[in-house]
């Protein structure tokens, strides 16, 4: 069978690289949604290490200045919803003295955290460049 060349399939063979990138870019977007602020921050607090649910609590508490205080079921949800995920995942730590139960960012969840980052840089410069912003 003989595929016609329509003008992606065109690029594809004169510039290969070209390709890739829209491949790429079409499946990032396609299975990429963007983070919650409060799952954003929660993955951001398990990035420099595992922690239980309260402390996770209070760290995003502290990395959004105040600004995003979790009830305790929104922080469990969350939780479930990462585990289910495979973005985190359950650590057992030294101090079990309560049955604490701690959680740590996956590889899985780092690459994610990591794509979501390069998309909320790529927005900002953007909507810098757009507004005439200088060192924003």
């Amino acid at each position: 069978m003989v595929r016609p060349k329509t003008a992606l399939h065109r690029c594809a063979l004169d510039n290969p690289h070209r390709a890739m990138q829209h491949v790429i870019m079409r499946h990032v977007v396609k299975d990429a949604k963007p983070l919650s602020e409060p799952v954003m921050l929660m993955m951001t607090s398990l990035a420099s290490g595992p922690k239980h649910g309260y402390a996770l609590l209070k760290d995003v508490e502290e990395l959004s200045n105040g600004r995003v205080q979790l009830s305790t079921g929104t922080l469990y949800g969350a939780i479930r919803r990462l585990l289910e995920d495979r973005w985190i995942e359950r650590f057992e730590q030294e101090d079990t003295s309560r049955d604490k139960q701690a959680y740590r960012l996956t590889a899985r969840g780092r690459t994610q955290l990591n794509a979501e980052l390069l998309r909320l840089r790529h927005l900002l410069q953007s909507a810098t460049a757009r507004l005439g912003l200088k060192g924003a």
